[in-house]
């Protein structure tokens, strides 16, 4: 049996397993393989987790070990090392790890649907870590500048108490990376000020469950343009896989 999985803490949100079962029933090799969820409480226990299990071949990494991971892969991508984060890796013949980025093919799809030909020149980052990173990294492929919001100045560029109108104003595209409103806390959501928002705005949620989010949902009343995380969940676990069987 060929296994994978998901590191991760509180994993009860993940849509990944079931997307996986039915990849394998669509491949006709779901007695081959198997999808499993893995909680960890701390990333220290990776090395004892993978010991446990047997004919793991691949696993995906989320919050909040997207950074955390890289001292325990033996190698990265090109993209993951430009990136600083991981979310994909691959158990070589040898037993080796190796790091792998596939959420920046998410990403890159998920704003390609979402701004289409829209032009927008600056954008605001929910959030500053693994996922924030791979955002970044998207959007300065496409030439868009962009800020970090943190709730402290040291961890991003700006705080929630700075977002000006002046700021909301020169920054028409809002991404949040963090896991606020994720399942089953889903009436939080990021501390923006959502009244300066309009139907010049774009906003791109990463978490996909719930559909819509609570971000989402007052951006929508206010007429931003809005996606969720559910197209960019689907096209970073099809390059997994694409990682782990190439």
């Amino acid at each position: 049996m060929r296994q994978f999985g998901l590191i991760g803490r509180h994993l009860s949100y993940s849509f990944s397993a079931r997307y996986f079962a039915d990849k394998f029933a669509s491949l006709g090799i779901a007695d081959e393989c198997s999808y499993s969820l893995w909680e960890i409480a701390n990333i220290e226990e990776l090395p004892r987790l993978l010991a446990s299990q047997s004919g793991v071949r691949g696993f995906n990494v989320t919050i909040p070990y997207k950074e955390q991971i890289i001292p325990y892969l033996d190698s990265l991508s090109s993209e993951a090392v430009a990136v600083g984060a991981v979310n994909c890796v691959k158990v070589l013949s040898d037993g080796s790890l190796r790091g792998f980025n596939t959420d920046v093919d998410g990403i890159r799809l998920s704003l390609d649907k979402l701004l289409g030909e829209q032009a927008v020149a600056s954008a605001l980052v929910l959030g500053s870590g693994g996922a924030s990173k791979a955002v970044r990294y998207v959007l300065h492929e496409r030439g868009i500048a962009s800020k970090v919001v943190s709730r402290t100045k040291s961890n991003g560029d700006l705080t929630y108490d700075e977002l000006s109108p002046e700021v909301m104003a020169s920054n028409h595209l809002i991404i949040n990376t963090t896991p606020l409103g994720t399942s089953p806390n889903i009436e939080q959501c990021p501390d923006i000020p959502y009244q300066l928002l309009g139907d010049e705005y774009f906003l791109f949620d990463l978490v996909y469950n719930p559909s819509p989010t609570e971000f989402l949902r007052r951006g929508m009343a206010c007429g931003a343009h809005t996606l969720s995380g559910i197209d960019m969940l689907y096209a970073q676990a099809d390059s997994a896989w694409d990682v782990w069987t190439r």
